[in-house]
């Protein structure tokens, strides 16, 4: 995608100067908005987004360091260059002090202008560069739910392959542990926006007050505890893709405002006033039927038509046998070599007993399912008796093979409650079933959870 033009906001009483200032900036390319005192200045930033300010300091009515304050407050992003003609130690420290990236004295040159207007462009790239390097950092890109020969994944690569290079909004349907977070990325992958970041946003794990923070961010002092401005999900993705994942689970409040964003394309951080414009692909997924949450008044009819541009359904693994082989051969390989296990194949027994298991976590459990076998299997390969299923019984039918993997699944359920502070969902999600399945296993093995 190509970058959008540099906005800069010229607030200045002198009329030669503010007139100077956009004659030079617009001949570099910059796109140049100017008010002629600090209250005008400060409504057009509440309408509009500015990469940068240049304030006069000396000006009647609001002055430039209380509106270096207010930009401070509302518009933590803008980076504001303070001009002074009083170029003074003291005026100048104040300035950067409060906030302020440079100053100019006058008299200054169109040269000296250009040169720190582009330096503040570029520190305010570089911060953006490195906020969302550290959110890239933080993602775990997953792998494999994609692969399989089956009519039904063929038919799912295909609908990826049209809606890809296009800007539609896609909404993923299917069950917990499908690969629908793979779905998406192999949308964004394959969109003119893959050089940008996709931004997944478990909705399902966000509590309704923090919502619209995740989603929007917020600005400093915007409630207890925010002493500090932070950068909301969609302004993150800008350029690239959101990734909503379990849509479903949003509250009504929070459906009207997310149908807000995606008709006007623009985001007001929580405590500010300041619109950000946006530029965001929206692919939603969800395991719940929408349809029926329709029908009963829990999902909004207007939202689910303006996110399901391009429905793609991703089947459940037992709808799609032919592919389980070919993705516990897969994760084999890719978890392997980080055990290190010289284990290398499954026995014909082991690979019929993947094949015959209804795998209701699906991919998700598939793939823990292989990661426990890699660290039970000895060299050099994984037999029947290595196999364990959390979505029903052991796989090993004999009685003391049984109650030996009885009382390791009871342990592993308790270390991994124990490792997430009781909390059902990422409980449910590390050990690849769904939160149903957990709660059914923690009753028959008596252990408790204070959390959901």
């Amino acid at each position: 995608m190509n970058a959008p033009p540099v906005s800069v906001l010229i607030i200045d009483d002198d009329e030669s100067i503010r007139l100077g200032c956009v004659a030079s900036l617009e001949q570099e390319g910059f796109l140049v908005r100017a008010a002629d005192n600090g209250k005008t200045g400060l409504d057009l930033v509440r309408e509009e987004a500015f990469d940068v300010a240049i304030v006069d300091l000396k000006m009647p009515g609001i002055g430039g360091m209380t509106v270096l304050e207010r930009l401070r407050q509302d518009a933590p992003d803008t980076q504001v260059i303070i001009i002074t003609g009083y170029a003074t130690i003291e005026s100048a420290v104040a300035a950067i002090r409060k906030g302020a990236y440079d100053y100019l004295p006058k008299p200054f040159s169109v040269d000296m202008l250009n040169a720190v207007v582009k330096r503040a462009v570029e520190r305010r790239r570089l911060a953006f560069d490195n906020e969302a390097l550290r959110f890239a950092l933080r993602q775990r890109v997953g792998e494999g739910a994609m692969i399989g020969d089956s009519e039904v994944m063929r038919e799912v690569a295909r609908l990826i392959g049209r809606a890809a290079p296009t800007d539609a909004t896609v909404l993923i349907f299917g069950k917990t542990g499908v690969g629908k977070e793979i779905a998406a990325r192999a949308i964004h992958d394959g969109s003119p926006r893959r050089d940008r970041l996709f931004v997944p946003v478990d909705c399902g794990a966000l509590v309704e007050g923090l919502f619209e923070n995740e989603l929007f961010g917020h600005v400093r002092g915007a409630y207890s505890g925010a002493v500090e401005a932070s950068t909301g999900k969609f302004e993150l993705a800008n350029g690239g893709t959101i990734f909503l994942d379990e849509i479903g689970n949003i509250s009504l409040d929070m459906q009207a405002k997310l149908l807000r964003v995606i008709q006007e394309r623009e985001v007001t951080k929580v405590g500010g006033t300041q619109r950000v414009k946006i530029d965001v692909r929206i692919v939603a997924a969800t395991n719940s039927d929408l349809i029926e949450e329709m029908h009963a008044g829990r999902f909004r009819e207007d939202l689910f038509y303006r996110l399901s541009v391009v429905p793609i359904h991703l089947p459940p693994l037992c709808e799609r046998r032919g592919d389980i082989v070919p993705l516990a051969l897969h994760f084999l390989q890719k978890h392997g070599p980080s055990r290190n296990r010289a284990i290398s194949s499954f026995s014909d027994e082991a690979l019929s007993m993947f094949e015959q298991y209804d795998w209701p976590g699906n991919v998700r459990e598939l793939e823990n399912a292989v990661e426990r076998a890699l660290v039970m299997a000895n060299p050099p390969r994984i037999e029947a008796g290595d196999l364990m299923f959390y979505g029903s019984a052991p796989a090993s039918t004999d009685n003391n093979g049984e109650g030996h993997l009885v009382e390791v699944e009871k342990r592993e359920i308790r270390s991994a409650l124990e490792r997430f502070s009781g909390q059902i969902n990422r409980t449910a999600d590390y050990l690849g079933i769904n939160r149903k399945t957990l709660r059914e296993k923690m009753r028959r093995y008596g252990l408790v959870s204070g959390s959901t």
